[in-house]
């Protein structure tokens, strides 16, 4: 087994059937005053890249200022609005189950996902994840803008060489950030990226769901 397995959360772990992006365009609307037209891609991003293409797509100026702001709001609407997101979202088949598994052998857990840290944990204590994860280990939106720099982050975080850590997430994105930060890496075809569009993107092992355990787990140590 690895020493330390990294975890996307969107469409890696749980899926919160579109109220993600309410929440996302009523902070935008509470730090802006403007009214969400039209989001950047969100597939493999992170929030500040998000917000400044967003803002852009709106003819407003970016500035760290806007993305603090901005973060604080989007954090806060998460917190309020969790027992929706319990009612509306769900943890994905099998993905307890992993964390569990992973857990009972002591292999150390936590996450690298593009979300702010406080809509992260939100969501992981909504669906139950969190108790099986080292949060502190982990890397968010707020440490930098693509995988590769939130992956650094996190190993860095865990005093774990990136040899010593596999990835798993769901994105092209996942795997290409996870190469270049030169960790294994693990994809699910459980987001919109078809399994061979990420054989293709260079992930060492693709699984097409977390659902069989024995399977997930034999992909992470392999």
């Amino acid at each position: 087994m690895p020493e330390l397995v990294l975890w996307d959360i969107d469409h890696t772990l749980m899926a919160t059937r579109g109220l993600g992006g309410e929440l996302w365009g009523e902070a935008f609307e509470q730090v802006t005053g403007v009214a969400l037209r039209e989001q950047a891609s969100v597939t493999g991003s992170t929030e500040r890249v998000i917000l400044r293409e967003t803002a852009r797509l709106h003819g407003l100026p970016y500035s760290e200022d806007l993305f603090v702001r901005f973060a604080d709001a989007l954090g806060a609407v998460h917190v309020r609005r969790a027992a929706e997101m319990r009612d509306r979202g769900h943890a994905l088949p099998g993905a307890a189950a992993v964390l569990a598994a992973l857990a009972e052998r002591s292999v150390r857990q936590s996450v690298v996902t593009g979300n702010i840290r406080q809509a992260a944990e939100v969501k992981l204590a909504v669906f139950g994840l969190d108790a099986y994860l080292r949060l502190d280990e982990g890397a968010y939106g707020e440490d930098g803008e693509g995988r590769p720099e939130l992956l650094h982050a996190a190993l860095k975080r865990a005093g774990v060489s990136a040899q010593g850590a596999v990835f798993v997430g769901d994105t092209p994105a996942d795997v290409a950030g996870g190469r270049e930060a030169g960790v294994r890496v693990v994809a699910v075809a459980t987001g919109r990226t078809a399994a061979s569009e990420l054989r293709a993107a260079g992930a060492h092992f693709v699984l097409d769901e977390l659902s069989d355990t024995g399977q997930a787990l034999a992909a992470i140590e392999a």
